[in-house]
């Protein structure tokens, strides 16, 4: 048997303006997880999706068991046992959790499709791999996390054996990437192959076998995880020293920016509210970060500050101005910037060209139209100043299309037009989500400079390492409540853990 079950050999993959894989070559062992480190748009996600049959390279083999293959579409990688989890997740949300597992390998009795026999197969394979799910959930009504969970299952039920995870841990809560991590650990002890894309250094440290490394569409190398540093791993990702920790001075707090007074916002999964009378405010000069695991209100929180939700009691007060009832253009207008938890549902038009997203708060401006008229001239030349400054890379500059950028590059497209816009608030809500530790380097200075500019920072995020190293104060939701503030300095993370799992609570402190 051949001593690997993947062998990708000289792939080159282009598109319009860029030439996404230049003849790289990625070699999987059986019973090993292979991690694809790369900074944003280095061509990983192309990489696998040509491995997965939904692109066609212009050169190069496909070895799978030692013998050549062909993969025109994802039937014929399914047929190889090859499964893929996207970094957006193909699902259909109207759709229930079973129907999504079985769509497309549907067991059949006759003419009608045996539903009976699918749930069995669903929930034994679940409670096999602690995949627990509610097959008749819809997807509109369930957490990412348990999205993702769908995801391993549809491959698990077509029998792959080969596993290609796309950014697994992107939209996880750190006790959802434990629990990832614990599953494809038990993945390889079956003897399944695993591909894992991730910009997380940590978590390569933590499960994988073997690394190998993209930049610009080339192959850099591949070397033994235990053998390699952290940081000799992101130098040769990025090609220079990163520094992984922000330093910062010592926050010197000014006038009140925002002030949020028992503040109640309804649910729209359950009865009880999401957001049950908080109370809270932000000064210029300081980053405030709003901690907590996934789904304890803080989406339904930021989409009241930001005009996506209407509060049911409590007030929302900006730079001395009620905007409890404004709408989002006014709280735009007064100072308001928002990087949203979901780039593709609230932080981009993805059919539209780069340069239109980068204006869509801002073309009303004088700079950006005359008479009702769009200047695209000016448009143009905005757009490629932010895409030089926050190296936004796409195939096709300002016209790209924004669908077809990877989504770190989406995301650095966001941070660019937000902060960029001068905000009095800027409210980040995972900032650095899907993005490399050079770019993230790069957006932490950003969120910093905006502190030390005299701005207020509300940060939302689900990464640890991230509150700990930006926050100057912390404050823990748990169902709903602030149930603690922290100052970072004096605090460590396995004490916000408990008061994120809601294992303790304690009063605020001033």
């Amino acid at each position: 048997m051949a001593d690997y079950v993947i062998e990708m050999l000289n792939i080159t993959k282009e598109f319009p303006g860029i030439k996404a894989n230049d003849n790289v070559t990625l070699q999987l062992k059986r019973g090993e997880i292979h991690a694809l480190l790369g900074e944003n748009g280095a061509g990983k996600s192309t990489l696998m999706s040509v491995l997965f049959g939904l692109y066609q390279p212009e050169a190069g083999t496909i070895k799978k068991d030692g013998k050549v293959v062909e993969i025109r579409n994802p039937n014929d990688a399914t047929a190889l046992h090859i499964g893929m989890v996207h970094q957006h997740f193909k699902l259909v949300e109207c759709f229930t959790v079973l129907d999504n597992i079985i769509l497309g390998a549907e067991p059949c009795n006759g003419l009608v499709v045996d539903r009976a026999r699918a749930r069995k197969r669903v929930v034994e394979l679940s409670e096999r791999y602690g995949l627990k799910v509610d097959p008749d959930a819809r997807i509109e009504d369930i957490s990412v996390g348990m999205q993702q969970r769908v995801e391993i299952l549809k491959m698990l039920y077509r029998d792959n054996e080969v596993l290609i995870f796309d950014e697994p841990t992107a939209v996880l809560t750190p006790q959802e990437i434990d629990e990832l991590m614990q599953i494809m650990r038990g993945f390889k002890a079956e003897g399944k192959s695993i591909l894992f894309i991730t910009h997380k250094l940590a978590e390569i440290k933590a499960v994988a076998d073997r690394c190998s490394v993209l930049r610009k569409g080339k192959y850099m190398g591949t070397v033994e995880v235990a053998d390699t540093s952290v940081e000799e791993m992101s130098r040769l990702m990025v090609g220079r020293d990163v520094q992984l920790v922000s330093t910062k001075e010592e926050a010197k707090p000014g006038e009140e920016i925002l002030k949020v007074e028992n503040l109640t916002v309804p649910s729209k999964v359950h009865k009880n509210n999401a957001v049950k009378s908080v109370s809270l405010e932000v000064h210029a000069g300081e980053i405030v970060c709003l901690a907590g695991i996934e789904g304890n209100g803080q989406t339904e929180f930021v989409y009241a500050l930001t005009g996506l939700e209407k509060p049911s009691e409590g007030t929302i007060t900006l730079c001395g101005q009620d905007i409890t009832k404004m709408p989002i253009r006014g709280r735009s207008k007064l100072g308001m910037s928002h990087i949203p938890e979901d780039r593709h549902k609230h932080g981009l038009v993805l059919d539209y060209s780069l340069e239109n997203n980068m204006v869509l708060q801002r073309y009303w401006e004088k700079e950006f139209q005359r008479a009702g008229f769009i200047k695209s001239r000016e448009v143009r030349a905005y757009s490629d100043r932010l895409i030089e400054q926050y190296d936004v890379r796409s195939g096709q500059g300002s016209t790209t299309i924004a669908r077809s950028m990877s989504g770190g590059n989406q995301q650095k497209a966001i941070v660019a037009r937000e902060i960029d816009k001068d905000p009095q608030l800027l409210i980040a809500v995972q900032p650095t989500r899907g993005l490399d530790v050079g770019a993230i380097e790069y957006i932490h200075k950003q969120i910093i400079a905006q502190r030390d500019a005299g701005k207020a920072v509300l940060l939302v995020s689900l990464e640890l390492d991230e509150v700990m190293n930006l926050s100057d104060r912390i404050l823990v939701m748990y169902e709903g409540e602030i149930v603690g503030e922290f100052d970072p300095k004096t605090t460590d993370v396995q004490t916000l853990g408990l008061y994120m799992a809601g294992a303790k609570r304690k009063d605020k402190e001033g």
